[in-house]
């Protein structure tokens, strides 16, 4: 805490449902299409034109509760949220009010502080509004493909305290919602963004004044974003200034909050029930049938894999953060002889080979960002883990399947990177570079015990790079204890 101020944080959670059509008309919904080419006379907000609602949307919204440990309401209705933005054509947003589809859930979230447990306050359903394209040649203009997009929209309880647990809930949060289905939650499409409200006090005095920080589409700006609002409250509360109910925006390249405008209250809105809409009804057999469609979910998945392949909990973690991910691990870990070192392979060099490439790729990974098939991975895994292909040509084959999958076992054949294991070729090696470097050697000797890792290098780059280390290291040892 700085300076004995305490953040206080609730998020609310904007998420677009993956159905086919949009929540009020039969447009298409999907992203990248050209600007204005997937909208009709409802989602333009034309006079006269009139909503049906998406069923689809309806059901993956109480799933999505249900994932959430929400009560799920059998009967809600949609409210007109009145206000104009230019991005808004009909100057008032459906959503729901009133009588919102879930409400009551909560979230389980690790933290480096230990669990937390982060209530949601409600879930509802309602549209997304078109997006501003702004040129400094032409002005703004105006894309409504995004008009009617169904989103629903999670508001969690004011129980986040740092930038860690925001970050560690929304994760968790993308992780349920892909399980599910629901959403593809794919932040750069902006198919999953958050605002942030945020005020700061001093413990055991009343909650400060809170702003909202808009329409956040990454984890890292998710995070400099609270931990740069916090330190502007801070500062002004210590310079004895008052921090106002606002609408602020973060920007990326300063670091900084800015003003964009004053904050609106509920009452601002003038909610009412929609006129054009009726009620909507789930039956017991609906939610029954919702409730069977709901997947293993994260947590699920990580006790299992700590009691059936025996990775850590930590492993388990971040191996069930991503749905993809844990569906490629459960297939390569059928085929692997070790699960352990399969998981311990993907959570190091292939994630590391992952974030190289991510520097010439843009967009999030999913399925189509690992090339390898589970069931290579898992052969290279077990040929690494036996000692028949050491770290370093492990290395190399990883590389060569990420160019081009095949079988690594006989990749290593071909290319004869198998562990050289024969004592009369390690010897052979080991003779060569204690006779090239024999100063080396004296200061071994001498008790510069640093000198072994660069007479092992020399070794193994006789053999090019294919020694079985440990041997070799022991033959080393060995041939100089001699001298």
């Amino acid at each position: 805490m700085k300076l004995g101020y305490e953040m206080v944080i609730g998020l609310e959670t904007h998420v677009e449902l993956h159905t086919r059509s949009k929540i009020f008309c039969s447009c298409l919904n999907a992203f990248g299409a050209e600007p204005n080419t997937y909208v009709c006379p409802v989602c333009m907000g034309l006079p006269g034109a009139l909503p049906v609602f998406n069923e689809q949307v309806l059901r993956y919204a109480a799933m999505a509760g249900m994932a959430l440990n929400c009560h799920v309401h059998h009967r809600s209705r949609f409210d007109r949220k009145n206000y104009f933005y230019p991005d808004l054509p009909k100057a008032y947003q459906i959503s729901q009010f009133y009588r919102p589809l879930c409400e009551n859930g909560f979230l389980i979230v690790q933290t480096s502080g230990g669990e937390k447990r982060i209530g949601i306050t409600r879930i509802h359903m309602e549209e997304d509004a078109g997006k501003l394209l702004h040129d400094e040649k032409n002005g703004t203009a105006l894309d409504m493909n995004r008009c009617g997009v169904p989103l629903i929209e999670i508001v969690s309880e004011p129980d986040i305290r740092s930038a860690e647990e925001a970050v560690c809930y929304l994760r968790k949060l993308r992780a349920i919602l892909t399980y599910t289905g629901v959403s593809d939650c794919k932040m750069n499409e902006g198919s999953l963004r958050c605002d942030v409200n945020l005020s700061i006090h001093k413990p055991g005095e009343p909650f400060g004044t809170r702003t909202e920080m808009k329409n956040l589409n990454s984890f890292q700006s998710v995070e400099k974003a609270i931990e740069a609002e916090f330190e502007r409250q801070v500062a002004a509360v210590e310079a004895g200034e008052t921090v106002v109910q606002e609408t602020r925006r973060f920007d990326q390249k300063s670091g900084k909050t800015t003003s964009m405008r004053r904050k609106e209250n509920s009452a601002d809105y003038r909610y009412f029930p929609d006129p054009d809409l009726p009620e909507i009804y789930l039956t017991d057999e609906d939610m029954t049938a919702l409730r069977e469609k709901i997947p293993p979910l994260p947590d699920e998945r990580r006790e299992r894999y700590m009691k059936e392949y025996s990775v850590s909990a930590y492993a388990a973690e971040l191996l069930t953060a991503e749905r993809w991910l844990a569906d490629y691990f459960e297939r390569g870990a059928a085929k692997a002889e070790s699960p352990v070192a399969l998981a311990n392979l993907i959570l190091g060099e292939v994630f590391a080979q992952l974030t190289a490439r991510d520097t010439q790729h843009t967009g999030e990974r999913d399925e189509s960002s690992l090339p390898i098939s589970p069931e290579h991975l898992a052969k290279l895994s077990d040929l690494m883990n036996s000692g028949k292909v050491n770290s370093s040509t492990g290395k190399k084959i990883l590389g060569a399947l990420f160019q081009e999958d095949c079988d690594p076992e006989r990749y290593a054949q071909e290319h004869e990177l198998f562990t050289v294991s024969d004592d009369r070729v390690l010897n052979a090696a080991v003779e060569k570079v204690l006779a090239a470097n024999p100063d080396m050697v004296v200061s071994y000797k001498a008790g510069k015990l640093t000198v072994e890792k660069a007479l092992m290098g020399k070794a193994m780059a006789e053999t090019k790079g294919k020694a079985d280390p440990e041997r070799l290291r022991r033959l080393l040892l060995d041939s100089i204890a001699r001298l």
